[in-house]
């Protein structure tokens, strides 16, 4: 049996984040990873991805982007690439291809069964993120079977899928890339369109992740969002790497834009006819959120009269969107869900889920003592589940984690 004082759960930017910081006080950890560093990035993203964050933005603590395009967005393939390297930089001491099967919690101490054996510890960090699991909902089965279903982390490129038309579930980052990628492809795609986020790109000349960072929208504490909970569920924003990618942008290259699908009965898919009302929020809340930026460079000296604030156009939409589709007259031939994730943890066998099984943690720490948690939505900040948010996150949690560590000693 396996035995060391922390064991960190996921060989991605935060573990290893955590990894370099138990590192520096010289603490005896083991990385574990169902695959390689960086296996989700690898693995689980289509071909043509981009980071949704500019190359600058995609430091790791200790290793800054130090390219030749700061500006620039790198591909998936090249993250996951950097995310081994910086592995090799730090000397992270991981387990690749060691699968997690049980974690339980036994006279104070944490025990890990894995596919290579158990592994008793001290504290445990999960850092295997927000996106582990597709959210599919139930009514998928009521598709007829002719028809082909892939989700977002399964996709790779057009090729996946038969030649015919596609719907498209879902219009945030994933949905709206992946229907633009296969309306350029030469299919007919029609993309549900629920709750979502509108961002432009770029805003008074500069990337909007600038502003947000700039503004110090990024370094929003936790503690001080009103109502976390539900901040923590929305929807990544409409952003594409290099590009402008909106509704408006879709319908012009041919897509068809219908509601939010509310369910599949009797062969029929059921579309919502509340398409109006999510464009109309999605553009209000988008103009909150610019007003707020301009009201940062009024108080300041970054404002640029050579670069304009050019907002982008109200979304349009079609006068009477489709409300019923019939699925089983051949027209559709695949279903893409882009419908979100969700973390898998259902390898933990103790008490430490909310009535909505997600993981209970205050700002990162559990209540169980010597469990920590990193790389979720808004854990400690807004930034908290980029990349840039790593650095930040890892050292405040890291202190509780020392403090625990001491106290065990001490006892």
């Amino acid at each position: 049996m396996q035995v060391t004082e922390v064991v960190i759960i996921g060989a991605g930017h935060s573990g290893l984040a955590m990894s370099r910081a138990l590192s520096e006080r010289s603490v005896d950890h083991v990385v574990l990873d169902k695959g390689m560093p960086g296996h989700a990035w690898r693995t689980q993203r289509w071909n043509s991805l981009k980071t949704l964050t500019p190359n600058w933005a995609n430091g790791f603590p200790g290793m800054p982007y130090d390219g030749r395009d700061p500006d620039g967005y790198m591909p998936a393939s090249e993250l996951a690439d950097r995310i081994v390297s910086y592995a090799d930089h730090i000397g992270a001491p991981v387990q690749a291809n060691c699968r997690v099967e049980r974690v339980q919690r036994i006279l104070d101490r944490y025990f890990v069964e894995t596919s290579q054996g158990p592994i008793v510890c001290e504290a445990l960090v999960l850092a295997t993120g927000a996106a582990s699991r597709s959210c599919v909902p139930t009514f998928a089965r009521e598709i007829p079977k002719s028809i082909k279903q892939i989700t977002a982390d399964r996709y790779k490129s057009p090729d996946d899928l038969p030649n015919g038309n596609v719907l498209v579930v879902g219009a945030s980052a994933s949905g709206v890339q992946l229907a633009r990628e296969l309306q350029l492809s030469g299919r007919q795609v029609t993309l549900a369109v629920g709750n979502h986020v509108r961002l432009p790109r770029r805003y008074h000349g500069k990337d909007i992740e600038y502003w947000f960072d700039r503004c110090g929208i990024y370094d929003e504490r936790d503690t001080d969002i009103p109502d976390v909970s539900r901040a923590r569920l929305v929807p990544s924003p409409q952003l594409v790497g290099g590009s402008e990618i909106d509704l408006n942008a879709l319908q012009a290259v041919g897509i068809q834009l219908v509601g939010r699908l509310a369910t599949v009965r009797d062969g029929e898919a059921i579309y919502s006819g509340g398409l109006a009302n999510a464009v109309t929020s999605a553009d209000l809340k988008m103009h909150r959120v610019l007003d707020r930026i301009d009201e940062t460079l009024e108080r300041s000296d970054a404002f640029d009269a050579a670069h304009p604030a050019d907002r982008p156009e109200p979304t349009s939409i079609p006068r009477n969107p489709t409300l019923i589709q019939n699925l089983e007259g051949g027209s559709l031939s695949s279903v893409v869900w882009a419908t979100g994730f969700r973390p898998d943890h259902s390898w933990l066998d103790m008490p430490v889920f909310d009535r909505r099984k997600q993981i209970n943690h205050s700002s990162g720490v559990c209540p169980l003592p010597g469990l920590f948690v990193l790389g979720l939505p808004i854990l400690r900040r807004r930034r908290s589940q980029h990349i840039s948010g790593a650095g930040p996150d890892t050292r405040e949690v890291a202190q509780h984690l020392f403090q625990h560590l001491d106290a065990r000693r001490a006892a």
